[in-house]
C-alpha cells in the first residue's frame, strides 16, 4: 500500500495537517514516536492558545488535537523513524523494528528538542519551576524570582521577556564572556530587574514539596558551591531540530532547522513538506506551529491534485 501522505510527529504543527487532510479524504497517515505530542506535553498549563479563555493542560491540548484528526479518519502509528529514501517515488519511510512504508507526499513535523544542561533535578522539575519558553510560562511567575541560564541572544532575550513578571531575574552563565551580540547584552544590562552570576556553572536544580526552590552551582573563580535562590528556572542554551534521521536530503539552516520556500511548506525536494518548529527556528509557539501545519497540508493536497492532473513538474501553483 502506497499512502496518499505520511505525516512524520505530531505536535501542534503535525496533528493540525492531519486535521485538515483528513477532512479532505486524504486518509493520512501520522507517524508518532516516543513523545507524541511534542513539547506541550511537558508543560502545565496553555493560557496562550486561542479558544481557551480558562486555560488547558498542554496534554489535553494534543489528545484533543489527536482526537479530533482521529475522528476524521487520520490514522496513527507509534514508531520511530530511522531514515527516508526521498530520492525516487513513491517515498520509502524505514521504520525501527517494523515494515517500511511508501508514500506519495510526506510532511516532516519533528520539531526541536530544547537543550537541556543535564544536571540533576532538571528534568524532574519541568512544569514545577523549570522551563525552556518564556513566552509559553513566564506569566506564572509574576512577582517571583527566576533564572535565566545562558549566555547567547536566546538568553538575553528571555531574560528580557521575563522581566515583564518577575520581581527580579538572575541571569546565569558558566563563563565570565556572553556569547550574545552586544545589542542584546546592553539591552539586558539596562535593566534593573537583571542581574548577573557569571563565571558559574549549574550543577543541581533544587527543589521541594511545591517545585523549584534554587539552582546550586560552583563558582568557577573560587570552586566553591553556591546556592541562588529562585522560584522559576528558565534553560536558554538552544534548540536542537530533530532532523538528524533525514541524513542531508533536505535544505537547512546552519542551525539544521529545514528551509522552506518563503510563504509556503514546500522544501527542497517536491512532494515533501514541513511544519511546525523543525522549520522555524524564531516563534516556536504552539499556535505558529499549528498555522505552519494548516498551510503543509493545504501545499500538500494542491500538489497531489496537480500531480493526478499531470501539471506539476511537481510544482506547488502559488
Amino acid at each position: 500500500m502506497v499512502y496518499k501522505t505520511v505525516i512524520i510527529g505530531t505536535g501542534p504543527g503535525g496533528l493540525t495537517a492531519a486535521i485538515y487532510l483528513a477532512r479532505a479524504n486524504m486518509e493520512p497517515l501520522v507517524i508518532e514516536g516516543p513523545e507524541p505530542g511534542g513539547q506541550l506535553t511537558t508543560t502545565t498549563e496553555v493560557e496562550n492558545f486561542p479558544g481557551f479563555p480558562e486555560g488547558i493542560m498542554g496534554p489535553e491540548l494534543m489528545a484533543n488535537m489527536r482526537h479530533q484528526a482521529e475522528r476524521f479518519g487520520a490514522k496513527f502509528r507509534t514508531g520511530w523513524v530511522r531514515s527516508v529514501d526521498m530520492s525516487k517515488r513513491p517515498f520509502t519511510i524505514f521504520i525501527e523494528g517494523a515494515e517500511s512504508i511508501q508514500a506519495e507526499t510526506i510532511i516532516v513535523s519533528t520539531g526541536a528538542s530544547a537543550r537541556y544542561l543535564g544536571i540533576p533535578g532538571e528534568r524532574e522539575n519541568v512544569g514545577r519551576g523549570v522551563s525552556t519558553c518564556a513566552t509559553c510560562d513566564g506569566f506564572f511567575f509574576r512577582g517571583k524570582k527566576i533564572i535565566v541560564i545562558g549566555g547567547g541572544d536566546s538568553a538575553m532575550e528571555e531574560a528580557g521577556f521575563l522581566t515583564r513578571f518577575a520581581s527580579e531575574v538572575v541571569l546565569v552563565n558558566r563563563r565570565t564572556e556572553l556569547r550574545a551580540s552586544k545589542i542584546m547584552q546592553d539591552r539586558a544590562r539596562a535593566s534593573d530587574k537583571i542581574s548577573w552570576s557569571l563565571d558559574r556553572t549549574p550543577l543541581e536544580v533544587l527543589s521541594g514539596p511545591l517545585g523549584v526552590t534554587g539552582l546550586k552551582v560552583r563558582n568557577n573563580a573560587s570552586g566553591e558551591e553556591e546556592v541562588i535562590e529562585a522560584d522559576g528556572i528558565f534553560i536558554a542554551i538552544g534548540h536542537i531540530p530533530n532532523t538528524a534521521f533525514l541524513e542531508g536530503q533536505l535544505e537547512t539552516d546552519s542551525s539544521g532547522y529545514l528551509i522552506v520556500k518563503p510563504g509556503t511548506s514546500q522544501t527542497n525536494v517536491p512532494g515533501v513538506f514541513a511544519c511546525g518548529d523543525v522549520q522555524d527556528n524564531r516563534y516556536r509557539q504552539a499556535i505558529t506551529a499549528a498555522g505552519s501545519g494548516c498551510k503543509a497540508a493545504i501545499d500538500c493536497e494542491y500538489y497531489l491534485e496537480d500531480v493526478q492532473s499531470n501539471t506539476a513538474d511537481v510544482q506547488l501553483k502559488f
